[in-house]
């Protein structure tokens, strides 16, 4: 199994820390945060897979937060465990109305907390569909990084990947080059708008000799779009 992001938003450092040190032994991968803009700087640099969140944070509510991320196409997705303490029955209704998966009050243990994360997991990404995505027989197997085209490899640059990891997860959307840069080079990550073009050329030019290099189409004044709703090449 490829290893789980999880971005804990807690402003409570010693929380914070004993949270990251028993998630890192279940053997997840663990970014920290302690208020809302931390936590959408990790979303767009770190991708992670299954959010906690306090309710209560110095900037905006996790509960304005887990409301905005809901909103969002892109982010909307993002499994979310709300971690607090607030028990009364009223406000775990408004956790579950803001769009959380699950609910946890404090105090809680490390085991049940990992029990509950891997829980929300299996349901967001059932184990069979794993790191694997396939579209008209173009394979990219997340897991061990590779590509293929009916059995054979396709060679990739590490961006090419991502990018081509995203727009098949995304089949038939349209991506501005402004959000394939947020999405697949990072928020913090200072690149031209161009650059996305020149990736998606080599991107192209890797797909071509498999006849895949059709299905990243350019939407004219829009962006580009993954498409593989035509003739199996």
């Amino acid at each position: 199994m490829s290893e789980r992001t999880i971005l804990v938003v807690e402003d409570d450092h010693a929380i914070r820390e004993m949270i990251a040190f028993s998630l890192k032994r279940a053997g997840f991968r663990c970014v920290e945060a302690a208020d809302v803009s931390a936590a959408r700087r990790a979303i767009a640099d770190d991708h992670p897979d299954l959010i906690l969140l306090d309710w209560m944070l110095p900037d905006v509510s996790g509960i304005e937060l887990a409301r905005a991320l809901r909103r969002e196409e892109l982010l909307r997705e993002i499994p979310i465990i709300m971690l607090t303490a607030r028990a009364d029955e009223d406000d775990k209704v408004r956790g579950f109305e803001s769009g959380a998966d699950d609910y946890i009050t404090k105090p809680f243990s490390a085991r049940e907390l990992v029990a509950r994360i891997s829980a929300v997991l299996r349901r967001a990404h059932p184990e069979s569909d794993e790191g694997l995505l396939e579209a008209n027989g173009l394979v990219l197997n997340a897991t061990s990084h590779r590509v293929s085209a009916r059995d054979e490899n396709i060679e990739l640059g590490p961006t090419e990947f991502r990018l081509l990891r995203f727009f098949m997860s995304h089949p038939e959307r349209v991506f501005s080059r402004a959000q394939l840069l947020d999405r697949v080079w990072g928020g913090n990550v200072y690149v031209e708008e161009r650059t996305v073009d020149v990736h998606i050329r080599r991107l192209r030019k890797a797909l071509e000799p498999s006849g895949y290099d059709g299905y990243v189409q350019t939407v004219r004044g829009a962006g580009y779009r993954f498409s593989p709703q035509q003739d199996r090449p």
